[in-house]
């Protein structure tokens, strides 16, 4: 079979977005972007300075008092029309996105595709932002409440899925009335630029949307303490989340947060076991398992983990890796250096502890950030890899034997973003319904994250949503209103 190669458009020198002018930062500085498949530079990122922060801000405040002040249907208007643009430059967004994040392209693709149906989404629920007449203990008064902006975003976004990290916060922000700064990650930024670009070009008002890139720790504190910042929302590690939180707490800014997982499975002992398979293997090595809600903890009853792990292990066997920009990739790179060193720590010490390479195990080509799609299989408890977050292409299996053992081990981490069950029993998928305590739970098929579901997680997984109706009550304040005739 021959590979082919998809010749890609020459990777733009990605700028800040400040006041609707897309712009160098005030110093000329900029960051180099690396493609991962290759560990090459392919272009540079601007560098925002304290100074571009403070004028995204200002410019986030005026944008705030056009975009409120324009009816909900107009502002629908203008996102289902990003949406469509979304949609017409798909293949050549990408492109770009496989170039600088290394998924294969059916992935980038899928993404983008979802980020047009959320924007859509949230364009229509914005026009369904209701508030609500209360009844009165006077015949001379009325009392109501409205439901308001709650003014100028901080967004923060990372680098796993460029689009749609984004597209999740910046449509919420928009279908409430809010303007919003998003922090895009640098590793990735044409992608979310390429997005950002389609509501420009739709008519979104000069400063509603404001796009900064540049050293994420001085950004944040600078935008997250800024006084015309009123909302803040994160999505990354947990440890950097609750540093966030912290510095918002301290600016009474309110905060939604969506933070890091270690998704369990608990594969119970009378599971259509072709389907448990089939289903957590697409979930586990999308996006080289760099994926917040990747099943990362396998715990299947003893009678079928044989079964299980062979059919993981098969399925591992036949992805592709390689670059995501040829045609027969199934399994693209790593990110970066840091995650491929994490895969071999994590993997060496799960074998050192008594687990059994069932598949993978090891770095793949001389070039880039490559590790082979690994099932490791009688992983112990206390192996790192079943209590830190994996963020890469290895499945850990575990065995065990009473149901409620399994729910004690989905539970034992102080994480909670999301969970995967099989069974055929009703009275189990009750138990697992109600017992496992993650905010999310897909029970006999994949994750399905959905605009109109919500999205975020318990515990140390955060608080918040990013889907669904809950999505924008972060972004609306609601406010009493009493009004007594003369």
């Amino acid at each position: 079979m021959t590979t082919t190669h998809t010749i890609v458009a020459e990777y733009p020198a990605v700028r800040l977005l400040i006041a609707g002018e897309w712009r160098a930062a005030a110093d000329a500085g900029t960051l180099d972007v690396l493609n991962p498949a290759s560990a090459e530079v392919v272009g540079q990122v601007a560098r925002a300075t304290s100074d571009d922060v403070e004028d995204a801000a200002n410019a986030a405040a005026d944008g705030f008092r056009v975009w409120r002040a324009m009816s909900a249907v107009k502002r629908a208007l203008i996102m289902r029309a990003a949406a469509k643009l979304l949609r017409e430059r798909s293949t050549q967004i990408a492109q770009l996105m496989t170039l600088e994040q290394g998924k294969p392209l059916a992935e980038s693709r899928g993404e983008i595709l979802a980020a047009a149906d959320i924007v859509d989404w949230f364009a229509e629920e914005g026009s369904r932002i209701y508030g609500r007449i209360v009844p009165s203990r006077s015949a001379k008064a009325q009392q109501l409440v409205l439901r308001e902006p709650v003014g100028p975003v901080a967004a923060f976004a990372p680098w796993n899925f460029p689009v749609n990290q984004v597209v999740r916060k910046l449509a919420a922000a928009l279908a409430a009335g809010c303007s919003i700064v998003v922090k895009a990650p640098e590793e990735t930024p044409a992608s979310p630029a390429a997005l950002i670009e389609t509501f420009v070009d739709a008519g979104v008002p000069a400063g509603v949307i404001g796009l900064l890139y540049g050293d994420p720790a001085r950004i944040s504190r600078q935008l997250i303490a800024h006084p015309v910042i009123r909302k803040v929302t994160f999505t990354g590690s947990t440890a950097v989340g609750k540093q966030l939180a912290a510095l918002a707490g301290g600016h009474m800014k309110r905060v939604t947060m969506e933070l890091g997982g270690h998704a369990p499975v608990i594969v119970a002992e009378d599971a259509d076991i072709e389907r448990a398979v089939k289903a957590t293997a697409i979930a586990k090595f999308l996006n080289a398992g760099q994926v917040c809600i990747s099943p990362t903890r396998f715990l299947v009853h003893n009678s079928l983990r044989a079964q299980f792990v062979e059919g993981l292990a098969r399925y591992a066997g036949k992805l592709v890796v390689g670059d995501g920009l040829h045609d027969t990739t199934t399994l693209g790179p790593l990110a970066n250096a840091r995650r491929l060193e994490a895969m071999e720590t994590l993997t060496l010490d799960a074998v050192a502890k008594g687990a059994r390479v069932a598949a993978g195990g090891a770095r793949l080509h001389d070039t880039g950030y490559f590790f082979a799609p690994t099932v490791l299989d009688d992983v112990p408890r206390d192996a790192s890899i079943f209590n830190d977050e994996p963020f890469g292409p290895v499945a850990a299996v575990s065995g065990f034997d009473r149901l409620d053992d399994a729910i004690d081990e989905a539970n034992r981490l102080p994480y909670g973003l999301a969970g995967y069950a099989f069974s055929r029993s009703f009275g189990t998928i009750h138990r697992l319904m109600h017992g496992v305590e993650v905010g999310m739970l897909w029970i006999n098929q994949p994750a399905t994250p959905f605009p109109e579901l919500p999205f975020g997680g318990v515990k140390d997984s955060g608080y918040g949503s990013e889907g669904g109706p809950e999505a924008l009550d972060a972004y609306l304040v609601a406010k009493a209103v009493s009004i007594t005739a003369y």
